[in-house]
């Protein structure tokens, strides 16, 4: 069996690869924008074939290009955590949904795409996959649509469609701007204080290790379809969080509450229902 996993040298993509590996019969195809020698600081084993591509390549064929994969992981996409830049509707969404058409078009039957909480909007409480999105930043907006446009693909080619939303992680390689990542680097440099917000604001978060092996799992069934949150299904304030990760790592630093703003783009208190998960993880 081939899997195709797109955005392979990503933060996720290198844990979604990590747990690949570990499966016997499979063949890893891992496609990224970077060349071939990124992949040498990745210790990847003979199992898995890199293939430098960007997406806006002119392919008449990924299919056959990517050597007719079973299954495809999509991981890719440009440009975060830029959340309200155009680039994300008026670039990465025709890009995407042209590449998977592609693939569509051309044989492969099984996908899992990558989608996000911001799709859900304004909407506060336990979110559920049923619920009706309302996106209020660019980014949302285009992976919802993303994800509307590959639903009425499936109507006419009939194809497995995973449709994964993502909430919040934390781990090794993420974007240096994200919290955690800003935190290590003030305790790296000693500093006496940490600028965040009030910290009240209700979130959803997991270990990036978690959220790899997940997103395999769900990748590689198809006993449950269409949308699935990837969440923990546990509220945790952001000050609670930040005080158990200096907690873990036996740090202190004071923490200056209500330096910056609550984000506009996000509902004080929102958290993923995460049944549909749970029942994939439960299954042997």
């Amino acid at each position: 069996m081939n899997i195709l996993v797109t955005g392979a040298t990503g933060f996720i993509g290198k844990y979604v690869i990590n747990e690949l590996v570990k499966i016997k019969d499979i063949n890893i195809i891992a496609a990224g924008i970077e060349n071939n020698d990124i992949i040498k600081d990745f210790n990847w084993d003979q199992k898995i074939e890199y293939i430098q591509c960007d997406l806006n390549q002119k392919i008449d064929n990924f299919f056959k290009f990517f050597k007719n994969p079973n299954i495809l992981i999509h991981l890719a996409w440009q440009g975060l955590p830029n959340y309200n830049k155009l680039y994300h509707f008026e670039k990465n969404l025709i890009t995407n949904y042209f590449f998977i058409k592609n693939l569509i078009e051309n044989g492969l039957k099984d996908i899992s795409v990558i989608g996000t909480c911001l799709e859900y909007g304004l909407i506060e409480g336990c979110l559920s996959e049923d619920l009706s999105t309302n996106p209020i930043t660019i980014y949302g907006l285009a992976k919802d649509t993303l994800r509307k446009s590959i639903e009425q693909l499936n109507k006419i080619y009939n194809f497995d469609l995973k449709w994964i939303r993502l909430f919040y992680m934390y781990g090794q390689g993420q974007n240096p701007n994200s919290l955690f990542p800003q935190l290590d680097r003030a305790l790296e440099k000693k500093e006496e204080i940490f600028n965040m917000s009030e910290g009240e604001q209700l979130r959803d978060y997991l270990p990036v290790e978690d959220v790899g092996s997940y997103i395999v799992k769900i990748a590689l069934q198809n006993r449950i379809n269409g949308i699935i949150n990837l969440c923990s299904g546990e509220p945790i304030s952001i000050r609670k969080i930040v005080e158990d990760y200096l907690k873990k790592k036996k740090k202190k630093i004071n923490l200056n509450l209500g330096y910056y703003p609550y984000p506009k783009y996000e509902p004080m208190a929102f958290w993923g229902n995460n049944k549909k998960l749970k029942l994939i993880l439960e299954h042997k």
